[in-house]
C-alpha cells in the first residue's frame, strides 16, 4: 500500500518518491538530476527505485 503512495507522489515529484524510499542519498541527488535534465527520465528513475525495493 505504501509502495502505491510512493509511486503517487513520484508522477507529482520524482525526488520525493526517492526521499520516502532511501532518504537523502546517491539515488536522490542522482533522481533530482535526472529531473531537471527532463522529467521522464526522474520519472523512470523514481519508479524503479520504488519498485525495485
Amino acid at each position: 500500500m505504501l509502495d502505491i503512495i510512493r509511486i503517487i507522489l513520484s508522477v507529482i515529484i520524482p525526488p520525493l518518491g526517492v526521499f520516502l524510499q532511501v532518504g537523502i542519498g546517491l539515488h536522490f541527488w542522482l533522481n533530482i538530476l535526472l529531473t531537471l535534465c527532463g522529467y521522464i527520465p526522474g520519472l523512470i528513475h523514481a519508479i524503479w527505485i520504488i519498485a525495485r525495493r
